[in-house]
């Protein structure tokens, strides 16, 4: 049996202060969420103390369920439209930015590709301000509203498609496009039929981070929010957890959260289907891509 001082010294003993620690932020991080799922099926009023089981939060309660609260139906509709509409309007122009930072070269380009890193780091609230004064202040098509979150959320989430799609591009390199192009293929063919179907992978995990990431924005879609019908979800919730909440909330939150869940398996699914024949193509992949 070896001694405590010679297990510490072991380079390849098992890391169980590590697992300690992973365990413990998983519990941490997952717990509230746990809570919050539970007791949106609580059958009482009570945010703390579980009455039974009960789908009443739902739709079982004709005045303050989800289904019959035309309130709490306008904001998860309200965001679910937000998240289609500008992922469906982010992605491919993060993709046609990605491969014009990728041909382009000279001034302009470089400080593009600036612009793109800077806004990693760019304080949220800035964007948010900024885009508030430029839609009551300046004559612009940005207006408060649907549109005018919609064009605050894709100016804030370009970076990540440009970002993704670029690293994608770096490691496919110009061999098999130069190669379709030797082989008969025009240069617009030789993005399409080749170099496109082999970015898909990354176009599908920032579509997911996107989508992911818009659903629970708070703060450029509060000060772009024109009345209550363009509320989403974040908005709703904090309006009215400082009021008289009951466990609708819960499920409203739950709700979203099975929304992020099927949007990431889709994309994981969409994920191994292009890169069905690649070795590695495993969930940390996806993740690490994402």
């Amino acid at each position: 049996m070896s001694s405590p001082l010679s297990w510490w010294r072991n380079p390849w003993r098992r890391p169980w202060i590590l697992g300690v620690v992973t365990v413990g932020y998983l519990a941490w991080s997952l717990l509230p969420v746990l809570v919050a799922v539970l007791f949106s099926f609580n059958a009482g009023r009570s945010r703390v103390t579980w009455q039974g089981f009960s789908m009443r939060w739902y739709y079982g309660d004709p005045l303050r369920s989800v289904w019959h609260d035309s309130s709490l139906h306008t904001a998860l509709t309200h965001t679910l439209w937000l998240g289609v509409l500008a992922t469906a309007i982010t992605i491919p122009l993060g993709v046609a930015m990605a491969l014009g930072l990728d041909r382009w070269r000279g001034r302009v380009p470089a400080g593009a590709n600036l612009a793109v890193l800077v806004s990693f780091v760019l304080p949220e609230i800035l964007m948010a301000v900024s885009l508030l004064f430029v839609a009551t202040v300046l004559v612009t098509p940005l207006q408060l509203g649907t549109s005018g979150q919609v064009i605050g959320l894709v100016t804030y989430q370009l970076s990540y498609p440009v970002v993704i799609v670029r690293a994608r591009l770096l490691t496919i390199g110009r061999d098999y496009e130069e190669a379709a192009v030797d082989l008969g293929a025009s240069p617009f063919g030789a993005v399409w039929r080749v170099l496109l179907k082999m970015l898909f992978p990354a176009i599908f995990a920032s579509a997911v981070l996107v989508f992911a990431d818009v659903i629970d924005d708070f703060i450029i879609v509060r000060y772009l929010s024109g009345d209550s019908s363009t509320e989403p979800v974040s908005v709703k919730v904090y309006n009215t957890a400082r009021a008289a909440p009951t466990p609708a909330l819960n499920a409203l939150t739950t709700l979203l959260l099975v929304a992020s869940l099927v949007a990431v398996t889709v994309g994981f699914l969409a994920y191994r289907w292009f890169t069905r024949g690649e070795k590695g193509a495993t969930l940390d992949v996806f993740a690490g891509e994402a």
